[in-house]
């Protein structure tokens, strides 16, 4: 059983690692479409009632939350990569350590994962109510940019953080698993003894 859970666990270090490096992905792909939409439109982000396209400022108001968020998706490869440095992935016995970094891993993930969320939320909501879809249209084809009412890279980050959150869900059974095994371990190793 200890040959599973040692196969196991080394899976779901590196499942977690792959999440972490996603979300890094995801935190630099995010403005795709509002960078080929939008920055050439706008002249003057400080008055945004010159723009030709109401709401496109957007672009310019995603700014402080996308620097922050690709910070912070660093901050949770440097997580994955502490649970490597201290063996979780390989070690036969966990100690404090080893639990320690499941606990920052499994914080770090959820908790840019709730903050990313609702941001991302409120940004989809203000594309999709204050941008003037008409104009945009108008923009578009006369210069000849990227035209999209698809709010596809704000609807990715259900998938990202689904596959971040089972990622972390299954660190955490892998502990109780581990622990589980420890405690029969030690179990048969007293009956041995007290025969």
């Amino acid at each position: 059983m200890y040959k599973k859970q040692m196969v196991a666990q080394k899976v779901i270090c590196l499942l977690v690692l792959a999440s972490s490096v996603i979300v890094f992905l995801y935190s630099l792909g995010i403005l795709t479409d509002l960078y080929d939409s939008f920055y050439l439109s706008i002249r003057n982000p400080d008055k945004p009632e010159r723009n030709p396209i109401a709401g496109s400022t957007i672009f310019y108001d995603m700014q402080p939350f996308n620097r922050t968020f690709l910070k912070l998706s660093l901050v949770l490869i440097l997580t994955s990569v502490f649970l490597f440095i201290m063996n979780t992935h390989s070690r036969r016995r966990y100690y404090l350590g080893n639990i320690v970094s499941v606990i920052v891993s499994v914080v770090a993930h959820a908790g840019v994962m709730v903050w990313a969320s609702s941001q991302i939320r409120a940004f989809k909501d203000q594309f999709l109510t204050t941008v003037d879809f008409e104009a945009f249209k108008n923009y578009a084809d006369s210069m000849g940019s990227l035209y999209t009412e698809s709010t596809f890279w704000f609807d990715l980050h259900v998938a990202v953080f689904a596959f971040s959150t089972i990622c972390s869900l299954l660190l955490i059974a892998n502990v109780f698993w581990k622990f589980s095994l420890m405690k029969n371990e030690a179990a048969l190793v007293e009956a041995g003894r007290e025969i």
